[in-house]
């Protein structure tokens, strides 16, 4: 990591980070402008599905890099992003479970 590097002066690391910001911030802001996209260029009446995926998708890579580069996840051991990746998987599956035995028990009363 350039912040590590003795040889580099102040005003490198400087511009190193903010270069490594602005393209952080780029790749936030390509993945928002494509879930624009899709919302406003979807058509009306058609089914949602694939479209929400998409959007959880893109929800998740910018999340990624939020907490990769902004909250310095990524920069730390393996272990310790496991920790934190693999009870979200486990979360998102609870999710997806309860919606679907929801609607399950709705369909079945009506």
């Amino acid at each position: 990591m350039a912040s590590h590097d003795s040889s580099l002066s102040a005003e490198e690391i400087r511009k190193a980070n903010t270069k490594k910001v602005i393209r952080i911030a780029l790749i936030l802001f390509v993945v928002t402008v494509i879930e624009f996209a899709l919302a406003f260029i979807w058509p009306d009446g058609s089914d949602r599905t694939l479209l929400n995926i998409l959007f959880i998708v893109l929800t998740i890579v910018k999340a990624f890099y939020i907490v990769s580069e902004f909250m310095h996840l990524g920069h730390e051991v393996p272990v310790l992003m496991y920790s934190i990746v693999l009870p979200l998987v486990f979360i998102v599956w609870l999710v997806v479970a309860l919606m679907n035995e929801g609607s399950a028990i709705f369909s079945s009363l009506m």
